[in-house]
């Protein structure tokens, strides 16, 4: 088969025709890495690729295994890359900052463990913006991750190497991580899919703080709804290691089923959740021409708003993400030398968490509760609900951030993203599925999100979506 028709292929029909052995390993990663070469010069997704002379001989084995009726679950022989604030042993985990060690990690984090063991091949990592701040991909030690269908814009971030690398067919899947819209942002900037699961789906790292990080949590993108799918039963489970690890099991991920349409159901559109949130225009159009997709699959959609004062939602957010990132990331403060090298937004962060006390802390707390309480409210009256899944499209890719938001002047560096707070706030399952393109051939997601632990139901009203919309089969240019 044609490299390109085989690197076309979903993850899903890739994993049957290998099981097959209509397609091998040894091909699959032999036509993924002369994608890279000739691609990724231009985009910068993967960082830390391995030697492809090891990597080939690698794919080699996995086919050995297929010959002697091995297969080590749905991902074998996949080309897969992490990214790069996971640990891959082997690799380096950079976390895009000049301050982190070169050596290789000696352990892989629990997803990446997973993945292995499903038969994944860590061919390096995907490139993130430093510590992951900011949902713009770039850093200084390896640069700027450009869009697959703008390569002067913005993949998005934090999973933005993930992104593109799935638009530019370099991988089948790839992981990505959320915190503030990093598992959303990225694939709606280019057209893929990707999913922030449920709180405690997929537990994280057993080694780090393990009560107050509940904000950021490990996920899957994709090309296709399903593909997410499977990749998230792969990377989900319970684990005794992490207390807050979900119980709920999935199925395996030969035996997800996503079919079904939206006859039934009932969708709450949020729009810009509050009404003096500012949307960039033409993001609020392609929302609503997007939700005629759901009405043709049989969804009745309503308009709705979020019952919770939007400052609200905004005080918790920050101080919860600075009681987190200046946790992970204060010690820095004591070395002034060092604390210089830090990108401004990670400086900020410090500097604004060294405030906090237990009182502002406490009330943080309620006024998430609270956004999690107004969701419950809304999920007695709606299956799901809908929103855009960023407040800008792709900017310049020079910038460090976008400074406005349809006219509004920007107060921090994340204030564009705060649409995709209040579903992090509640730990929802929230699925950025495809809205379209915006004027100069922009993309653009919606999210989707269901209430807590419905990530399987979520995850079928998005395949029942993403069948119908059609946005899926347009292409980057530099594929066409």
């Amino acid at each position: 088969m044609p490299s390109d028709d085989l690197l076309a292929l979903s993850a899903t029909e890739l994993s049957r025709r290998i099981a097959a052995r209509e397609v091998s390993c040894h091909e699959l990663m032999q036509a993924s890495l002369a994608r890279i070469e000739a691609l990724n010069p231009r985009f910068n997704a993967i960082v830390s690729l391995r030697e492809p002379e090891q990597l080939l001989a690698e794919a080699g084995e996995r086919d050995a295994e297929l010959a002697r009726g091995e297969r080590r679950g749905w991902m074998h022989g996949f080309p897969f890359a992490v990214k790069d604030l996971s640990h891959a042993a082997g690799l380096p985990t950079s976390m895009g900052s000049p301050l982190s060690p070169r050596s290789p990690s000696r352990i892989d984090s629990l997803h990446v463990a997973r993945a292995r063991a499903a038969g994944a091949l860590v061919i390096g990592k995907t490139n993130t913006p430093e510590f992951g701040l900011g949902s713009h991909t770039y850093n200084t030690v390896f640069g700027i991750t450009r869009n697959a269908y703008a390569p002067e814009r913005s993949a998005g971030g934090s999973s933005g190497g993930a992104a593109v690398a799935l638009a530019l067919g370099m991988l089948p899947v790839a992981d990505g991580s959320d915190m503030m819209g990093s598992l959303r942002n990225p694939a709606a900037f280019n057209n893929v899919i990707g999913m922030r699961p449920s709180r405690g789906r997929v537990p994280g790292d057993p080694e780090q703080e393990l009560f107050f990080q509940q904000l950021s949590i490990e996920g899957p993108m994709a090309r296709t709804v399903e593909d997410a799918a499977r990749l998230l039963a792969v990377q989900s489970g319970f684990d005794g290691r992490l207390p807050l690890s979900s119980p709920h099991a999935l199925p395996s991920p030969d035996d997800i089923a996503l079919d079904g349409d939206g006859k039934g159901l009932c969708i709450g559109w949020l729009g810009s959740i509050w009404p003096d949130l500012p949307l960039a225009p033409g993001i609020r159009d392609l929302g609503e021409k997007a939700l005629d997709t759901f009405r043709t699959i049989g969804c009745e959609v309503e308009p709705c708003t979020l019952d919770v004062p939007r400052e609200h939602n905004w005080s918790a957010w920050l101080r919860l993400r600075q009681l987190l990132v200046g946790g992970k990331l204060g010690s820095y403060l004591s070395d002034p030398k060092l604390f210089a090298q830090l990108k401004p937004e990670a400086q900020w962060e410090i500097e604004q968490s060294q405030h906090l006390d237990a009182a502002s802390l406490y009330q943080a707390s309620i006024y998430r509760s609270n956004v999690y309480r107004a969701f419950l409210k809304l999920f007695e009256r709606f299956d799901f609900v809908v929103a855009p899944t960023a407040q800008v499209f792709p900017f310049d890719a020079e910038l460090h951030w976008p400074d406005s938001v349809g006219g509004v002047k920007s107060d921090t560096y994340h204030r564009w993203m705060e649409i995709v707070t209040p579903f992090t706030l509640a730990g929802l399952p929230t699925l950025n599925v495809r809205a379209g393109f915006g004027e100069g051939g922009l993309p653009m997601g919606l999210q989707l999100a269901g209430p807590i632990h419905s990530d399987l139901d979520v995850l079928r009203l998005g395949h029942a979506y993403d069948r119908a919309c059609g946005w899926g089969v347009r292409r980057p240019s530099v594929l066409a």
